[in-house]
């Protein structure tokens, strides 16, 4: 049974596994199974995530340039914020097909790249206060799949910071 729900509650991804979500091909998401747990997080909740609003500006900036960044990147990466432990947030930036975009969830065609970080040190590397390198090598995040694309994404967190 589908059920329309606005842009904030589609951000959320249940890390329980009672009720899985799944994208509609209309933005709409399609619950599956029963929740015996509480409902999806109200709004609220999602703004008291300190990386929303990051994520948010980075979308408008890839919406902008998607096209240009297709062409320089050529990738598909995901980004798994965590907060003690426990995914809090799911993004996924396609800068391999069409204009490129950017979306809340897992990735629809497989990730090139899937990042597992903490909000904390994820809002350090996007506004420039830590050295992804260092990060990654003292195990402040981590990586999968193609790990040297991660200096692509890094180049365009850098030109958002400019946008």
């Amino acid at each position: 049974m589908a059920r329309s729900r606005g842009p904030a509650q589609m951000m959320w991804k249940r890390i329980d596994h009672r009720s899985k979500t799944r994208a509609g091909d209309a933005g709409q998401l399609r619950a599956l199974g029963s929740a015996r747990g509480p409902a999806a997080p109200h709004p609220v909740e999602l703004s008291a995530c300190q990386s929303f609003p990051v994520f948010q500006h980075i979308s408008h900036y890839i919406k902008e340039t998607g096209t240009q960044l297709v062409k320089k990147v050529n990738a598909i990466f995901q980004l798994d914020i965590t907060k003690d432990g426990k995914t809090i947030l799911q993004w996924t930036i396609d800068l391999k097909n069409g204009p490129g975009d950017m979306y809340p969830g897992p990735a629809r065609l497989p990730a090139d790249t899937v990042f597992t970080i903490p909000e904390s040190v994820f809002l350090k590397l996007v506004l420039g206060k830590m050295n992804p390198q260092k990060a990654f090598l003292v195990g402040k995040f981590k990586v999968s799949g193609k790990v040297f694309l991660s200096q692509k994404l890094e180049r365009v967190f850098k030109d958002w910071a400019k946008f």
